[in-house]
């Protein structure tokens, strides 16, 4: 992938978090009974779901962040205890 593309990956990532936020941040402080992105209408029932996306964009973002500085992405690992 190009520089450029990245860039412009990033840029609407970071454009897509922040209306995220917003939405969240605004249904968490309860002055508004729903928000509207777009053409979807959030009420307080969609945080859980809100959350999930808002953590996936913060995660979309650092492997883009990671790619334009030349380092590889997170690597995710997971410790399974086992009964011997």
């Amino acid at each position: 992938m190009d520089r450029k593309y990245l860039q412009e990956c990033l840029a609407k990532w970071k454009t897509t978090h922040a209306a995220l936020m917003d939405a969240y941040l605004a249904l968490v402080k309860g002055g508004v009974k729903s928000y509207m992105i777009d053409d979807r209408q959030l009420t307080r029932f969609d945080l859980p779901t809100l959350r999930k996306q808002i953590d996936e964009a913060e995660e979309k973002i650092a492997e883009l962040e990671a790619a334009l500085n030349n380092k590889r992405p997170r690597k995710a690992f997971a410790v399974l205890p086992r009964e011997w």
